[in-house]
């Protein structure tokens, strides 16, 4: 192998979106010739998104990871099809078609744990059929941790023009939230992302933190919680600022450049925000896993598949984002 460069696999995503398409652009990139490249899939799959892309690739195709050698520059594709040559119809959820993500996946988990890849970039999923595919875990976020042996805390990062999020709470009913904003629930994706970004090269990341209640004063948990987790993550290091009004945060921190990041306390607080200014430039980050794991934040955008009008940007700046985490934490 190259020792120069470090591993990526690329997914291909939910084979009845948008995720063929664009990874067979990707690797017409040339930033992908930083890294050596490994997309994990079946062979029609590929071929498909190809045919709708117009690209070649220019892939050796191997059956098994210990098949690959990295020496001539080449980009591999390591076909887990066994024969399987399933028709999957574009735009629709199935069973087969999360069958095919998690077959991938778990792949590319058990050669990360093996150290043979050292970031992961995936084409969109569709949650419903991973569901289907025998998915226990509300998101793959969930799934990764679990095959990858993950017992400190973990969460989701949403990126528009490096701009970064984090959440106390995720995917969880509004009613549920209160009783979880605690300072320690805070203190951990502060943290979290504080050195996610370093990863990603911030030296010194500015960390907004969203408040709970309108203008960060009808109630109790700023007081309480919020501005003690601030506090902690001062004295620890972290340029931590807040608790900032959800109503106007994202001006502050994001349209008016004051912040590198921001935490908020629920998921609506700050995806409302984020998807406002950046809907279709976001990217997802798997926070707090051993390897970078990267995805444009879009989804399987099913009503434009087959038609070749996705956006790559989303798609690139995933790679970008996997491809400096991976470089940088090869260094350490």
């Amino acid at each position: 192998m190259n020792e120069n460069k470090i591993n990526i696999a690329l997914l291909l995503g939910d084979p009845s979106g948008i995720g063929p398409e664009l990874v067979t652009r990707l690797l017409s990139e040339e930033i992908t010739n930083r890294a050596n490249i490994i997309v994990i899939g079946e062979k029609n799959i590929l071929e498909n998104g190809k045919k709708i892309s117009g690209k070649t690739c220019n892939l050796k195709f191997v059956d098994s990871f210990d098949k690959i050698n990295f020496k001539d520059g080449s980009k591999f594709f390591l076909d887990i099809s066994k024969g399987k040559n399933h028709d999957y119809k574009l735009s629709e959820c199935s069973k087969e078609s999360g069958e095919s993500v998690l077959s991938a996946l778990n792949l590319a988990l058990d050669l990360a744990k093996e150290s043979k890849i050292h970031a992961i970039n995936f084409g969109p999923f569709n949650k419903t059929s991973l569901k289907l595919g025998g998915n226990k875990y509300s998101d793959e976020l969930h799934l990764m941790a679990e095959k990858l042996e993950v017992k400190h805390f973990f969460c989701e990062f949403n990126v528009i023009d490096n701009f970064w999020t984090a959440r106390v709470t995720s995917h969880i009913p509004i009613s549920e939230v209160p009783s979880l904003i605690k300072k320690e629930n805070i203190v951990k994706p502060i943290k979290l992302i504080n050195e996610a970004m370093i990863l990603n090269g911030i030296k010194a990341p500015r960390v907004a933190v969203q408040a709970l209640n309108p203008h960060a004063e009808f109630g109790i948990e700023e007081k309480n919680e919020i501005m003690p987790a601030i506090n902690e993550a001062k004295k620890i290091g972290i340029n931590a600022d807040g608790p900032l009004p959800c109503d106007t945060s994202f001006i502050t921190a994001f349209k008016n450049k004051n912040h590198d990041c921001i935490v908020g306390m629920y998921h609506d607080a700050l995806q409302s925000g984020l998807k406002a200014f950046g809907f279709d430039r976001g990217v997802t980050v798997q926070g707090g896993l051993p390897l970078p794991i990267t995805t444009p934040a879009h989804g399987t955008a099913f009503d434009i598949a087959g038609k070749n009008k996705a956006n790559l940007e989303p798609t690139l700046q995933s790679f970008k984002i996997a491809l400096t985490m991976a470089e940088n934490k090869s260094k350490q």
